[in-house]
This record gives C-alpha cells, structure tokens and sequence, in this order.
C-alpha cells in the first residue's frame, strides 16, 4: 500500500514518463527532505493545497524551472530561499467592486463627491470649454438655453396683465394636455384663446358691455338734484321714477355701484367737536391763570436790551466795528492764510430750543445774529465779552432763517408763523423771500407790497443765491431743480434737472466769487459755476452724512478750505482742491445745522447746533482776544 500510494503522482512517475530530472527548489524543508526525514506526502494535504491556490499563484511557483539543490549550502537540513514574496495577497473582492461595466446598473459602493469632481487623469485639453463642470451644482444641473428677449419681455406682460403665460418647459406650442401649454391662470388663457396682451384689443362687444354698465351722462345745462318722486298712473299704479336729467357727463358712475362715506359720521363729528371745544376753554382757563399768557402778542415786536446801556462812554452803540483789537475789522482783504481750528474757546448760552441759524455782521464780523426755534432772535458781542446785547420777539412760531442787509442796520427774519419781519428799517430796499407754495415773492420794503412774483418751481423753494454782483440769482427747492433767474424778470435763463439730481436745501458762494458750493441731500457737495451754471464734475465732496438735515455749506475766508457740518454733531473740512476730507471736529451732540468762519480771522470758526449752543473754536496755539 505504501508503495503504491509513494508511486502515486510522486515525481519518479513524471521521470520514468518524461526522462528528465527536473530541479526543485522549496521555501523552507524540501519534499526530499520531507522523506529522507521519514515523512510522507498526505493526498489530503495535496488537495487542500490545491482547494486554496484559487489565484493559482502557488501553481506558477511551481511551474517555474527549479535548479537542482546543492548538498554544499545544506546546513542541519535547512535550505536558504531564494524566492522571494514578489505576489503579494490582494483582495479580489475589494479591488474588482470599483470596476463596472457599461452594461451595470447599479454601484455597490458609494463613491466621494470629492472623488467624484476631480479632473480627468492626463493633461487638460485647452481648446475645450469647460462649461460643464460649471453647470454641476450639488443640488440640481444647470442648463443654458436661448430666449428671445422680445418674446420674453411679451410673456411677462402678458403674465403680469393676464395673469398667464406659455409654459417655457414645452417646446413645441402644443401638448397632449391642453393645460399644460400655459402656466398661471389657464381658464383665463383659454377665454383668451392664449393670446398675449399686446394683442388684445378692445371688441365692439365689449365696448357696449361697458357701455351699459355706466350711468346716463344727462342733458347739459339741467342741474337738478333730486330725482322725482314716483308717481299715481291713471289706474292708480305707481309708474317708475323718471330718470335723472341733471347732467354728470364723464362724471357719472356705474350701475350698481353703492359709494360709501368716507370720514367721520354724524355722531363721530359732534363728539370731536364737544372734545375741541372742551380743550379751548381749558386753554382759555390757563391763559387767565397766566400759565399759557403769550410774551407778545400776535403780530407785535419787541426787544430787549441786555447790555447796561446803548451807548458807550463816545456815544456809540454796539453797531460800532470796535477798532481796540489787534484785528483790522474794516480791512476788505481776506487774510493770507487760513488754519483749521481745534479747540473750542467760548460756547453762547441762552436759546432754550434747537438754533436754526447763525449770521455774522457783514464784512467785520462783530455781531452775531442768531435763530432759533424758540421763536427768538438774539444779538450776540463776538470779541469782546461774548454776551447777549438784545433779543427780539416778535414770531409766534419759530424762526427759520435770518440774514442782515449789506450795510448790517437791518436784518429780516422768517418763521413759520408764514411772516417776514424787517427789523430796525432805515432805507427803502426790495428783497425776495422763498416761499413754501412754490413761490418767490419780491417785496418792497417801502411799502410793503408785492412787486414780482417767480412761480415755476414745483416744490416749496429752499434757497435763494445772488451771484452776478446781484443782477441774477440762483433758487434751489425740493422739486430737484436748480434754476437761474434776472432780477425783477420772473422768466427762467437757466434750467437744470438730471435724473440722479437730488434736493439741495443749502447753498454757498465761493470766496472768489465764481463757485457755488451746493449741499445735496444724498450726501455730498456738488459745485457748480456761478456765471455759466454748470456742474463741475472734477470736484465732489463726499465723506459725510447729514441725514436728511439742511446743513449750511462755508469756506474759509482764503477759500482753501470747504467745510460743511453732518447729523452727528461733527465738522468736516474738506481741501478745496485735491477734494480730500483734511479733518473731523466733533462739536456738538446733535446735528451742526448752520456754521460761519470770521471773515478776518486765520481759524476761528462759530457753530451752531440743534441743541441748543454756539460755539467759537480756533487754533490751540492762536492768542484769544
């Protein structure tokens, strides 16, 4: 048994068939050694050997040309390898799961998004447009498509009008489902026969249908109000009422039509009017108390004195240009240099509301003239003391603006009362108001009488510039308009509007007379010439933010510096000719409404706030007079 199981597919088989002798070589103990060793070969072994070579790499080990071994390099019956591992294992299940064919359905495995997005192995082709790579959204695909934007702009009108349009996703005009061709409202598309709304045009059918809808536009010339009243027929029926005759015209409304009273009802009418009445005597009880009693009357001035007296020691009033300073207030030219101010030196107390406006005494800057809404003007010494020296009362309401004469011995102020003041009037001169209506009235001082009137403003007008040594003058108002006129012709030389134009509630003349500094309301200062009218788009201050606020524009008395207050409390200087913001002040805790430099002056600079205060700043290392 023995020998036949040892001749049984052993190698001296293969030999005796064959006649050659083939080398072996063996990692680890050899099969000769196995059975010089006494240890036999097991069939079992060879097929479980067999059963685990499935890749069949031990088979094309074995395939291989083995060389006879060497008895020389046997040593205590081990032989040294050869062979190495060149075949590692690999997992065929793992490796071939990636692979699919064009016929398979579906993946096993769940492949990285960013695996999924990386670009092709090899070098990229340039003249290939990579769009679609483009069009690959983690949530959907993007598709470019072509559409006439004519046709688009009518299906959006159409859409907009209609309220239907063709549905873009069906590409041919018709489908199987009629409904589907149009989106929206499709029962009215289908009324319309899906016709667009430029198409549309009024039928002779639907014109009598409107027709009959309106009321009868009655006899010309008949005003009766009522209609009458039914009457008896001869068999004692009551016969329809009569048509009304009275005529209405394109006035006549719509059968069927009930229009409700707008407004408060009887009852709602009488309990405001028992409520006003009630409110009126508790005034009336309060002005008898003394606790509502009015300073002055209703179309009465006053004023009030508060230096201890008119006159100096020469008899001279404060309307005297003081000559003890080291300041030449009667010099016409402008000083040489002008600095920016720093610190604040002096602040007038006395308005109990917001400070509307603020004028210096023109050319020597003594005085100082200020508005508030308090309803009061006050007088104020600028270089010497800085006290109040009068108040003057005479609005019932605030006052919006003020501004003196050339020569300073008058002034006019306007409130909101709707009333213009001239004060201490000594010559008979003309000036122009703009007023809220639209209008500008030019008065005679004299007299008292309207003597022009320019109404081609839109809107309530907001300034008024005198450029030209007076002859013309310039208006801005909230219509958004700049126009230019001749005095005492009330026609337009000059028209300007532009669609990005905003409204201008502040303007200011250049120093040298031939710019005008325009503060418009989308926060920036446009300039414009004072002799042609035109914008000079080079320059264009912006950097502030005024808010809605009619903040007064200035310049430094040697026109270098542009300075403009903002809804902050701030001033902002700008360089007059690079454009570019020098500096920021903060002045104030509310907005800086109105602001004058001094005309002799190198840095001093008086502010004026909505809360209330005046303020006086110059150059930290400038000696205070």
């Amino acid at each position: 048994m023995d020998g036949i199981l040892s001749g049984y597919g052993s190698e001296e088989e293969a030999i005796q068939q064959t006649g050659d002798v083939k080398p072996t070589t063996t990692i680890g103990r050899t099969e000769t050694n196995q059975r010089t060793a006494g240890l036999g070969s097991d069939p079992e072994d060879e097929i479980d050997d067999i059963n685990g070579d499935v890749f069949g790499i031990k088979e094309s080990l074995s395939n291989q040309p083995k060389s006879e071994p060497n008895p020389s390099n046997i040593i205590d019956r081990q032989i040294i390898t050869t062979v190495p591992h060149v075949i590692p294992a690999i997992d065929q299940s793992s490796s071939t799961s990636l692979i699919l064919r064009p016929s398979d359905t579906e993946m096993n495995v769940n492949v990285k998004y960013s695996d999924m997005i990386l670009p092709k192995q090899g070098p990229k082709n340039p003249f290939t447009s990579r769009k679609l790579e483009k069009m690959n959204t983690l949530n959907g695909h993007i598709e470019e498509e072509y559409i006439n934007e004519v046709d688009f702009d009518r299906q959006q009108r159409t859409f907009h009008v209609l309220k239907y349009a063709k549905n873009p996703s069906i590409i041919s005009s018709t489908s199987e489902n009629p409904a589907l061709n149009f989106v929206g409202d499709v029962h009215s598309a289908f009324k319309n026969e899906g016709m667009l709304a430029s198409e549309m045009k009024i039928t002779k059918a639907m014109q009598k249908k409107v027709k009959r809808k309106r009321e009868d536009k009655g006899e010309l010339g008949v005003f009766d109000e009522e209609e009458e009243e039914e009457e008896a027929g001869e068999d004692g029926a009551p016969r329809p009422p009569t048509k009304s005759r009275e005529y209405k015209g394109p006035w006549a409304g719509w059968q069927d039509e009930h229009l409700e009273p707008v407004g408060p009802d009887e009852e709602e009418y009488e309990a405001a009017k028992r409520a006003s009445t009630s409110s009126s005597i508790v005034k009336k009880q309060a002005t008898e108390k003394g606790q509502g009693k009015r300073e002055v009357a209703y179309g009465e001035e006053k004023s009030t004195l508060h230096a201890k007296s008119l006159h100096d020691y020469q008899g001279r009033t404060y309307m005297h240009v003081p000559t003890d300073l080291d300041v030449d207030l009667l010099s016409s030219e402008p000083p040489s240099e002008c600095f920016l101010p720093k610190r604040c030196i002096h602040t007038w107390m006395g308005h109990t509301k917001a400070v509307s406006a603020i004028r210096l005494f023109p050319e020597s800057g003594h005085l100082l003239l200020s508005a508030s809404m308090d309803s009061r003007i006050k007088l104020w010494d600028v270089y010497h003391d800085g006290k109040c020296l009068r108040t003057f009362m005479g609005h019932s309401k605030a006052v919006r603006d003020v501004t003196f004469s050339n020569d300073g011995k008058q002034f006019l102020s306007a409130g909101y009362d709707r009333q213009i003041k001239l004060w201490n009037t000594e010559t008979a001169t003309h000036f122009l108001a703009g007023m809220s209506d639209k209008k500008i009235v030019q008065y005679d001082m004299r007299s008292g009488e309207i003597t022009q009137e320019y109404d081609q403003h839109l809107g309530p007008v907001n300034t008024i510039t005198f450029v030209d040594e007076n002859r013309r003058f310039v208006t801005t108002s909230d219509d958004k308009t700049m126009r230019a006129w001749d005095f005492d012709i009330p026609v337009v030389i000059k028209y300007i509007a532009e669609p990005a134009m905003h409204s201008m509630p502040a303007v200011s003349i250049h120093p040298n007379n031939k710019w005008l500094a325009m503060q418009s309301l989308d926060n920036q200062v446009l300039i414009y010439s004072a002799d042609s009218f035109k914008q000079n788009r080079k320059k264009r201050f912006a950097g502030h933010t005024i808010a809605g606020y009619a903040c007064e524009v200035g310049f430094s008395p040697d026109g270098k510096f542009l300075s403009s207050g903002d809804g902050s409390g701030s001033m902002v200087f700008w360089d007059w000719k690079s454009c570019r913001i020098l500096k920021r002040l903060k002045c104030h805790d509310q907005v800086i409404i109105s602001h004058s430099w001094l005309p002799h002056e190198t840095s001093k600079l008086v502010t004026a706030s909505w809360d209330g205060l005046i303020k006086l700043w110059k150059k930290s290392n400038q000696i205070s007079t």
